[in-house]
């Protein structure tokens, strides 16, 4: 599996519009991309306006069709242009190995 985790600082009050970008590609992703197994969107505990995508994809070549389909070039722009400057926030570097659960075993 091909495993990574973005963390996206959302600008002041922009967080719905934000999600009404972002949804439409994580479900675009799941149900629509066969090598997508997993997209998900988090809300930080302590901020509100800190968002975690945690996605995984059954190999690179998958994650980079992703970056071609439909639903994420339809979004992108606005995803981006709502997004505060990303320095010092810290998430998972492209392509972290999944441990557990096994990859035989995801869905």
């Amino acid at each position: 599996m091909y495993v990574i985790i973005v963390p996206i600082q959302i600008k002041e009050g922009a967080k719905e519009q934000f999600l009404e970008a972002m949804l439409p590609n994580a479900q675009g992703s799941v149900n629509d991309e066969p090598g997508c197994v997993r997209f998900d969107v988090i809300q930080d505990a302590a901020d509100p306006n800190r968002i975690w995508l945690y996605e995984v994809y059954t190999d690179e070549a998958a994650f980079q069709a992703h970056g071609q389909s439909p639903h994420y070039l339809a979004n992108i722009g606005t995803i981006q242009s709502l997004r505060e400057d990303a320095a010092g926030l810290q998430g998972s570097a492209r392509g972290s190995v999944n441990i557990w659960p096994p990859d035989g075993e995801w869905q």
